[in-house]
């Protein structure tokens, strides 16, 4: 090995744990700073507790960070502190709310501090996750056991007794005082289960069948499993009448199929299987159409009472807000239904305007950036697809949560990772979190040094990943 290769080695293989502390810092600061804020905007003071909820929320960070410092030390450093940011911003906002819901008598609750109990169960998986996987690649094994799970969870919200409905979807499991969505756990295993079928099987699903305007359409005998997983969405979309988890899995399914196969081809029969079932669920179905109608001319549902339009007094909020918002107590945006959960960028963009939206925006960006950066230095076409597939489904929840909050396209209902309330959510994705974690540090780990020549050809192998 030359000097050169060497230090070129050194550079690569840093660990960068120090950066990601100091990052988790300013993470830190940006949660407990916007609790502060609220507290100063609604109520003239700095809350009472800010002591407990800092310390309470430092130590979380800090136990992670530790954590992925002795079993993860290669992991991606900005990762975790930019999960820690929207957390901590979505507590506040979620504190925000129920401060404002105080004088509502039906809408009294303490959401914020569920959240941040559902945050420390977060926690507690991902630190889980990283130290019992020790290495992504063991998942590969139960792809089919994964894939299994993912249908069985999502039956059994259509269990009697068991199934509940909220706000007309059947996606709620309800065990005593607790309720849960294993639809957020069923995405997982999705990811799961679709990365180790597709690493064995892309090779025959990328060849060409017939060309059509220069695209190589895939095989007609290989049309199963997309055709398998289109029906699979619409089972979703018709016995759970959940419209957000169908186009979720249908396109975590197409993009995984199309970056394995690199065929364009698959994502033109994808798209025009989206476009029959849209328009077969808009003929169908009247919450599809409702969700459409309200799209296309959301004033027709609003009649100037607080919460009669949802999208309309969302898009009022945010209005109002305009470039740099309201303030924390300065806007009002209680008005909006379901503000806490479907519609916190709505609330988000009252009180901190334009700008905040486009900051929140672009951490989500961040975390897509660093799943496909894993992706790319990835040894192994397993954890390449895996990691794909995990950014992915950041990157379609924050499109649809937003596109509909924005009316970009019809409302869906699902969450925005980290800021919305819903503890199925949040403790899924930090599960995700770890599981990027890990496959970054699998990827950029040095590669055991070999003895003579084969030891400078492997390090220049590595160099160029």
């Amino acid at each position: 090995m030359t000097q050169q290769q060497g230090a070129l080695m050194g550079f690569v293989h840093r660990r960068r744990r120090g950066a990601e502390l100091f990052l988790l810092v300013l993470a830190l600061a940006v949660g407990v700073g916007a609790y502060a804020a609220v507290g100063l905007g609604v109520q003239g003071e700095v809350p009472a507790g800010i002591v407990g909820y800092g310390g309470w929320l430092a130590a979380l960070i800090v136990a992670a960070h530790i954590v992925v410092r002795i079993v993860a030390p290669y992991a991606d450093p900005v990762l975790l502190p930019v999960v820690a940011a929207l957390n901590g911003l979505g507590l506040a906002v979620i504190h925000r709310l129920d401060l404002a819901y105080e004088n509502i008598p039906d809408k009294q609750h303490d959401f914020a501090q569920q959240q941040l109990t559902w945050m420390s169960l977060g926690v507690v998986l991902f630190i889980l996750t990283l130290i019992v996987l020790r290495d992504h690649r063991t998942l590969q094994r139960f792809t089919y056991t994964a894939g299994l799970g993912a249908i069985l969870l999502l039956l059994l919200p259509l269990l009697p007794g068991l199934g509940t409905t909220v706000n007309g979807a059947r996606i709620w499991i309800s065990l005593g005082p607790f309720s849960f969505q294993p639809g957020e756990v069923a995405k997982v295993l999705l990811v799961v289960a679709f990365a180790g079928y597709l690493v064995v099987h892309r090779d025959a699903l990328a060849l060409a069948g017939r060309r059509l305007l220069f695209i190589d359409l895939p095989r007609g005998r290989d049309l199963g499993p997309i055709l398998a997983m289109w029906l699979v969405s619409l089972g979703v979309l018709v016995f759970q009448r959940d419209l957000g988890s169908s186009l979720l899995f249908f396109g975590l399914f197409l993009v995984m199929l199309y970056v394995a196969t690199e065929r364009p081809g698959w994502l033109l029969v994808g798209s025009l299987l989206f476009a029959a079932g849209a328009f077969l669920g808009y003929l169908q179905f009247s919450h599809v159409r409702t969700r459409v109608d309200i799209w296309l001319d959301p004033m027709r549902y609003f009649d100037d009472t607080p919460g009669s339009g949802q999208l309309v007094e969302s898009m009022f909020g945010m209005g109002w807000g305009g470039l740099v918002g309201r303030g924390f107590g300065g806007g009002q945006p209680q008005r909006i239904p379901y503000a806490e959960s479907d519609f916190i960028i709505g609330a988000i963009g009252e009180e901190l305007g334009l700008t905040g939206v486009i900051a929140v925006v672009l951490l989500y960006g961040i975390i897509v950036e660093r799943a496909l950066r894993a992706a790319l230095v990835c040894r192994d076409g397993f954890g390449k697809l895996l990691a794909v597939g995990l950014g992915s489904v950041f990157a379609l929840q924050v499109f649809v949560v937003i596109g509909g909050v924005t009316r970009l396209i019809p409302l869906t209902g699902l969450t925005t990772p980290f800021l919305s309330y819903g503890g199925s959510s949040l403790v899924a994705n930090w599960v995700i979190v770890a599981l990027l974690l890990r496959i970054s540090d699998q990827a950029r780990r040095p590669v055991p040094a070999l003895d003579g020549d084969d030891a400078d050809v492997e390090t220049t192998q590595v160099i160029k990943l």
